[in-house]
């Protein structure tokens, strides 16, 4: 009798040795990881319920605390991505019914729409153009106008380039509302200033593959006590059980109890790369990241490109560089791949095609991936006929550094 053939799908594949490319990256995320953080995920694993690493939780939640500069008590890592703790901290503090302000002058302000409508709320729009930051009296008419339960604006929109100033103003004019304030951090934590506590944010969330150099899979998240209470006090419970506060504060509250199994080699990491803020220090990490970053401006400027976003509000860690005219991004995107193993972005949304996006974040923002990043780019866009002279900007980067 003739066997029957044994089924393609049921053969095991055969799949070779991890080799990823050895990448410098220099786009909106994620950023080159520090050696020590890389260590940090080789070592042992333990138990999430383990008493070793109930204390990393409580080191992780100390070091957030002043990553963050705020003394909330309610401060913890997701288990997820960015978008992770952005969904826990719309998804739990906005409830059905409520009216969430959000603005539209990037990519992520629209994202924050999408979650407040999954989440059940009501949303409303406080207009700007992509490429500006939400003028602080247009904020307080639609607030009057409007009344929100909620208020939420991204410091740092990683697909303009742009640093949302007079950040007090804002959660002042929200708050002489009785509205609390969500804020989009995932680009400016570590990175620019930032001050949760003196600046009366109310709740923050961010990634740490951004300015932190950690790789995603723990985002962090910090809720004041007045945010928390709203939660607690739900009604009806959040649509996510996995993101739902009020039983994760059974895990990172005092209990300990168990919730879901925590990415512990992931909180390994971002201990990690929270010390090494620490150590550096958290002013002095945001003065490195301005300074490199200014070198990277004056080389793109130096050789000819114009920056997005104008200098009052111009972003460290994530610089939107205008295409020249005639040129391909995606090509320019391509060839720094292929020939420099060198990760840039194009646009997003309004500015798809119109931008590139060049992160200086985190183990990223160092001077030779500054130097690195303009003699490539200058060379690309040379050889795509670009009006450029890569020189000039090279001696200017060299200059400011």
């Amino acid at each position: 009798m003739a066997q029957t053939p044994l089924n393609e799908s049921a053969r095991a594949p055969s799949v070779g040795e991890l080799t990823p490319p050895d990448r410098t990256l220099m786009g909106p995320g994620p950023s080159d990881v520090n050696p020590r953080v890389l260590r940090a995920m080789s070592t042992p694993l333990v138990g999430h319920l383990d008493p070793s690493f109930v204390e990393i939780m409580d080191e992780v939640q100390e070091l957030l605390r002043y990553t963050f500069r705020t003394d909330n008590q309610w401060t913890i890592p997701v288990s997820g991505t960015g978008s992770a703790a952005m969904e826990a901290a719309i998804g739990n503090v906005v409830e059905p019914g409520d009216t969430m302000l959000v603005p539209t002058n990037g990519y992520f302000g629209g994202r924050m729409a999408s979650m407040a409508r999954r989440a059940g709320g009501e949303v409303v729009e406080v207009d700007a153009p992509w490429g500006e930051p939400l003028d602080t009296d247009d904020v307080a008419d639609a607030l009057a106008e409007h009344d929100p339960d909620v208020f939420g604006f991204v410091h740092a929109e990683t697909s303009t380039g742009v640093l949302q100033p007079d950040v007090p103003e804002l959660t002042a004019a929200a708050h002489d509302r009785d509205a609390l304030v969500i804020a989009d951090t995932v680009t400016s934590l570590g990175g620019v200033e930032l001050r949760v506590d003196e600046w009366d944010i109310d709740v923050a969330y961010s990634g740490p593959q951004k300015c932190l150099s950690c790789p995603p899979g723990a985002s962090p998240l910090t809720l004041s006590d007045e945010a928390m209470e709203k939660v607690l006090a739900r009604d009806e419970e959040p649509r996510s059980w996995y993101l739902d506060l009020s039983l994760l504060e059974g895990y990172w509250g005092d209990e300990r109890s168990y919730h879901h199994t925590a990415p512990v080699t992931n909180v390994y990491a971002l201990r990690e790369a929270l010390r090494l803020v620490a150590e550096e220090g958290i002013e002095e990490r945001w003065a490195r990241h301005e300074r490199l970053a200014g070198a990277l401006k004056a080389g793109v400027e130096g050789m000819g490109l114009e920056m997005n976003a104008p200098d009052e509000y111009w972003l460290p860690s994530l610089n939107a560089v205008r295409v020249p005219d005639g040129v391909d991004d995606g090509a320019v995107c391509d060839a720094l791949l292929e020939q420099y193993d060198l990760e840039i972005a194009s646009g997003l949304g309004d500015l798809d095609g119109e931008i590139f996006r060049i992160g200086c974040m985190g183990h990223s923002a160092r001077p030779e991936n500054v130097i690195y990043v303009v003699t490539a780019l200058g060379d690309v866009l040379e050889s795509m006929g670009a009006d450029v002279d890569p020189g000039t900007g090279v001696s200017a980067t060299r200059d400011a550094l």
